[in-house]
């Protein structure tokens, strides 16, 4: 990937991501954070649960050690974060799966 491509990857995932790396793991050590989102036979652990792990390590890591696979991951994100906000509930949302699961993808829609 060009630095171009990679650069604007890293901008986007910022976008995305509204939630920093203590916020995200403080969160995913909650409740609410296990029950939401699709969970492989029915058990285990959500595939966002799963991404939130992955985003707080990404978060973390500094961008010059970010791997293809560690952006792709990352547009990943920003492709979920962009379409699970397209499907904003009516009302009130702030105790919601609809933002439950979008706080295990990093993304606090309640954050200014």
């Amino acid at each position: 990937m060009k630095a171009d491509q990679r650069d604007d990857v890293r901008r986007e995932f910022a976008d995305a991501v509204n939630m920093t790396a203590g916020e995200l793991d403080r969160w995913l050590h909650g409740d609410d954070s296990r029950e939401v989102g699709q969970k492989k036979g029915g058990g285990g652990e959500s595939t966002g649960h799963a991404s939130g792990r992955r985003i707080v390590e990404l978060l973390r890591r500094r961008k010059d050690d970010l791997t293809d696979d560690d952006l792709a991951h990352m547009r990943k994100v920003v492709g979920y974060v962009h379409r699970h906000l397209a499907q904003r509930p009516k009302g009130d949302i702030a105790d919601t799966p609809w933002r439950f699961s979008l706080m295990n993808w990093g993304h606090d829609p309640l954050k200014s």
